[in-house]
């Protein structure tokens, strides 16, 4: 059993900001000193399952004539969401709300600009809905709540990390783009209860395109299923992108917010066999503090990071094994450094997890 980390590094002539034409990967726990691709999880195909950029936007001179009263753009249902009351629903809730259960097309809800004050929640049962902005100006349109792990509900419990979700989504073919998602609670290590997630995906089959994500611990929870984050920021200090799913960020754009301690990515897979795992590539990580690049949240949680570049914003040590030596495995286990811990790996090893075909995008993608 051998952990292995990959990574192409050119010269560090960047003017203090860590060399970035990389291939580098997390496989903390070692599994038998190979990477492979596998095909994702996630049962039964549906036939008419696909997202599309048709999915991502409406119209623009259609757009510009809504009023309340839900339209159709091409045969789609149109939900309008306006704050000062001139659309179909002031709240984001109200117009998942309207979408009806066991929905079979599309429905796009168009939120207009304004910050929107509330928790919003698809449940299991409404599959094909798009939450869509004006993915140019992504700040004009925010969703935002202020739960923490240690908040009580009304019956006394505490809500736990998973429910503190300013966005929940379980339901499957989901997308978004020209959206901000936050949650304002501010957390430094070693706080307690400060937990507080801006946007939880539990769903399958889910694209994010052009979409902010802002939160200190915690902030996004990718939790199960196979997610596409295409051209988004996403923005924390401590595991602030984390969870059990196999995902694919392409093209974005990583910060930390991190103090005196963060890491980015908490990966949890408990098994060698699980087909799971985060997978960066052509990214950007920056910030104003110093953070892991990920932690090992199970024996065999999987990061990876290709051709991203990395600016001076990552710890020495680079990794972390949460704690659990047993999770260092192999000569190259070495917790003085990161770099010793690096191994090269051919264009082939890699490959799987480069490309929209490590989410199995072919079957459910049609950009």
């Amino acid at each position: 059993m051998m952990k292995r980390f990959l990574c192409f590094l050119c010269n560090n002539n960047h003017n203090g900001f860590f060399p970035l034409i990389i291939i580098l990967g997390f496989l903390l726990l070692g599994v038998a000193g190979e990477i492979s691709g596998g095909g994702a999880g996630g049962g039964a195909e549906r036939s008419y399952g696909m997202i599309s950029w048709d999915d991502l936007r409406v119209d623009v001179s259609w757009r510009q004539g809504m009023s309340s009263g839900e339209g159709l753009e091409n045969g789609t249902r149109i939900i309008v969401v306006d704050k000062n009351g001139s659309g179909d629903s002031t709240t984001v809730q109200g117009a998942v709300d309207m979408v009806p259960h066991n929905n079979k097309q599309r429905v796009k809800i168009c939120i207009l600009p304004g910050i929107y004050r509330e928790k919003v929640y698809i449940p299991i049962t409404k599959p094909y809905i798009s939450l869509i902005g004006n993915k140019k100006r992504v700040t004009d349109t925010v969703i935002t709540w202020n739960d923490k792990a240690s908040d009580k509900d009304i019956n006394g419990v505490e809500l736990g990390t998973y429910r503190t979700a300013t966005v929940a989504i379980d339901s499957d073919y989901f997308c978004a783009t020209g959206i901000t998602f936050e949650n304002t609670i501010v957390a430094k290590p070693g706080d307690k209860g400060r937990q507080a997630v801006a946007l939880r995906i539990t769903g399958d089959k889910a694209m994010f395109y052009r979409v902010k994500f802002l939160g200190g611990q915690d902030t996004l929870l990718d939790d199960m299923g196979t997610h596409y984050f295409y051209q988004c920021h996403i923005q924390g200090s401590v595991d602030f992108i984390f969870g059990t799913a196999r995902s694919l960020y392409e093209q974005c754009v990583i910060t930390s917010t991190a103090e005196s301690f963060g890491a980015i990515a908490a990966h949890h897979r408990v098994s060698p066999t699980d087909d799971t795992g985060f997978s960066f590539v052509r990214s950007i990580i920056n910030g104003s503090g110093k953070v892991l690049l990920g932690r090992a949240w199970g024996n065999y949680s999987r990061t990876i990071y290709s051709y991203c570049y990395i600016e001076d914003v990552i710890t020495p040590l680079g990794w972390d094994d949460w704690n659990d030596p047993s999770r260092q495995r192999g000569s190259g286990a070495n917790t003085q450094g990161w770099v010793p811990w690096a191994k090269t790996f051919s264009y082939e090893e890699v490959r799987p997890f480069v490309d929209r075909k490590y989410i199995k995008g072919e079957q459910w993608l049609n950009l």
